[in-house]
């Protein structure tokens, strides 16, 4: 059986840490994707001495077809949307606002589970990295970029393990850089190259996000 490519995810972010070690990273910031992300985005954090903060993001899925993101939506109210696709799949009626209104619900609750009163890092002018731990799709993460870039961000840089070719094509367009260490044409599953793809927990998310508050 051929070896996974990657310990765990903190083996894979400190992989990923060396490759964006190829240039300096002044005024910039590394954001982990909850939750599997945020123990990637901590090593890369840690190596490249940036601050660390948490990115919580919800897409808002097709009605019936959750996998079919037709926007996002993130702290301080950001709200995007791609009026290509919904001009080309018209969502009938109040079903788009019923699904945001459930992802608002989750968004909140994760945003007090892991900042417990904490302010957001202001992105403002900076370089921003964010992080997952892999990308299939590549649907959660253009909406974390979205997302970023509603906030005013100067540079985003996308940094995963793995991710599928089509995925790195994708965010390609809309990030200023994609760093995946293993762009496969054909993925499967993320978990397949790692050892240990143990679920991350909140618990583990929030441990992780205290070591870096001064």
């Amino acid at each position: 059986m051929k070896r996974t490519r990657f310990v765990d995810r903190e083996d894979a972010g400190t992989q990923l840490a060396a490759a964006l070690a190829d240039r300096e990273w002044p005024n910039a910031v590394v954001l982990g994707l909850p939750r599997g992300g945020i123990p990637v985005a901590a090593e890369i954090a840690h190596r490249l001495e940036l601050p660390l903060d948490v990115l919580v993001v919800r897409k808002l899925g097709y009605p019936g077809q959750p996998e079919l993101a037709v926007g996002a939506i993130g702290e301080k109210d950001v709200h995007v949307l791609n009026d290509e696709l919904l001009a080309k799949y018209p969502v009938p009626g109040g079903a788009l606002a019923s699904v945001e209104r459930a992802e608002r619900r989750e968004l909140e609750r994760r945003v007090a589970t892991y900042r417990r009163n904490r302010l957001p890092l202001d992105l403002a002018n900076k370089t921003v990295i964010v992080c997952d731990d892999g990308m299939a799709t590549g649907s959660t993460m253009l909406a974390a970029v979205e997302v970023v870039r509603c906030m005013d961000a100067a540079e985003i840089v996308v940094a995963v393990p793995v991710a599928s070719a089509q995925a790195v094509l994708l965010l390609s367009r809309r990030a200023h850089r994609v760093v995946a260490l293993h762009a496969p044409i054909s993925l499967g599953a993320v978990g397949r190259f790692y050892d240990d793809f143990t679920q991350v927990q909140d618990n583990d998310v929030t441990t992780v996000l205290a070591q870096f508050v001064s």
